[in-house]
């Protein structure tokens, strides 16, 4: 049984009751006292009829595996067994329409976040990076750390839950085994010890990928002729063999090969890709230095930033700007293009980044906020355009695309009282959001 003290974890993850499918509230809190080790947080329309029937059927039938059975009547008298590990999936829905949803929770056999809560929806799918859905992620019932990214992986590759309760492993240990040169040679993922390894997520039928892998076919060998050690390890999402092969035939460096789905397929689990191209920036010990390899190599076309640990503070570009749809965004737009006002700019907010996002890296989480600065360019001006922004500069604004919100603080002078001000307020909900 879970400690009681730990149990508010995930009420303040998932807020104190959830919905069951008879309409009853169930607390959250309860969870791990009911035998719920694990908590699949399933984001999804309510739609019904084609693929997404066809995955709630998968659904249901792999949660029911790990429902605890119901006790035998006329059992011998004996101390009953202790509950085994159980997953409860918890609905948080993308539906406006109330009586759809209703009709929709009534139908699955598991629980639901309220309908009414959707400022807690808006804030778990900033939370957890929801860019694709349905889109299925695992976390601990105990602690609402994340488990498992990309828990629609699971139920294809383990469906009768053998791997419970798929907790991430190291990377050299997912992607031991052979991998293979474009020539056809074969070496053991055991070369890539000690170097600094990307790992490119990317297919053939994807022309953001083929264009960013011509880019970094050029990175790949400035790094290497610098006299780093990086390899690259190429996990194939194309459609078919001989496309990889064609593809393949580009790349100067190593692949999973495309026969060893099941590789490939850990790989994507271990990472939570939801789309491509995405490479992946690991140290000589396997960790994570960045996800957002794909901004770096566009951004640093010399390398010089190699291996490209993130700054707390970016200038917003057109291609980072991608980032704006990740989550809440802290854009301060000042009055120049000048390197020095740009410069200036970071310095005053780069404190307060570095402390938000050091206080959640101490409890292994990512930060709610990413910070940028704005200059005077004509991609700054389509998004003042888009977002409704004064032409008012030093401009101090968060920007949430998904939820098509922004608050904004028009001020003479911004201070970093100010910034720092502006950011709890935000984190604390005491800020009053304008629509975009």
């Amino acid at each position: 049984m879970a400690s009681p003290r730990c149990a508010p974890a995930l009420a303040e993850l998932l807020g104190e009751a959830l919905v069951a499918p008879d309409g009853s509230a169930v607390a959250t809190a309860s969870l791990p006292a009911r035998g719920v080790s694990l908590v699949g947080l399933y984001f999804g329309y309510c739609g019904s009829g084609g693929p997404g029937a066809q995955l709630a059927a998968s659904l249901a039938a792999f949660y029911a595996r790990f429902q605890a059975p119901p006790s035998a009547a006329g059992a011998a008298e004996q101390p009953p067994p202790p509950p085994p590990q159980r997953l409860e999936l918890v609905f948080i829905s993308a539906e406006q329409d109330q009586p759809r949803w209703q009709e929709a929770t009534r139908a699955m056999p598991w629980l639901a976040l309220p309908f009414a809560d959707k400022r807690r929806k808006l804030k778990l799918w900033n939370k957890f990076r929801v860019s694709n859905i349905p889109s299925l992620i695992f976390i601990d019932a105990i602690t609402g750390k994340v488990v498992c990214q990309n828990g629609l992986l699971v139920i294809r590759d383990d469906p009768e839950g053998l791997e419970f309760p798929w907790g991430p492993r190291p990377f050299q240990e997912v992607v031991a085994g052979p991998l293979v040169q474009n020539k056809g040679q074969s070496l053991d993922s055991s070369t890539l010890e000690g170097s600094y390894v990307g790992v490119y997520f990317s297919a053939h039928w994807c022309p953001p990928c083929r264009s960013l892998t011509r880019v970094l076919v050029e990175s790949y060998r400035k790094i290497k002729d610098g006299g780093q050690k990086f390899e690259i390890v190429f996990v194939s999402a194309d459609r078919s063999e001989d496309s990889f092969k064609q593809y393949f035939s580009e790349m100067p460096w190593l692949a999973v090969p495309y026969a060893d789905e099941a590789r490939r397929s850990r790989l994507n689990r271990l990472y939570g890709i939801q789309g491509i191209p995405t490479l992946i920036i690991l140290d000589p010990k396997g960790e994570v230095i960045t996800r957002q390899g794909r901004v770096e190599v566009l951004n640093d076309l010399d390398c010089r930033e190699f291996p490209w640990h993130p700054k707390p503070v970016l200038e917003l570009t057109e291609a980072n700007a991608v980032h704006l749809n990740e989550g809440p965004c802290l854009v301060l737009f000042v009055d120049s293009d000048d390197d020095g006002e740009s410069e200036a700019a970071k310095q005053l907010i780069q404190p307060i980044a570095e402390k938000i996002i050091a206080k959640y890296r101490a409890k292994d989480e990512e930060a709610p906020l990413l910070f940028f600065v704005a200059g005077e360019d004509n991609m700054t001006d389509s998004l003042r355009d888009y977002t409704n922004l004064p032409e008012a500069a030093p401009l101090l604004t968060i920007l949430d695309m998904s939820a098509r919100a922004k608050y904004v603080m028009d001020v003479e002078e911004i201070t970093p009282d100010i910034v720092e001000t502006f950011v709890n307020d935000f984190l604390v909900d005491k800020l009053k959001p304008e629509p975009i």
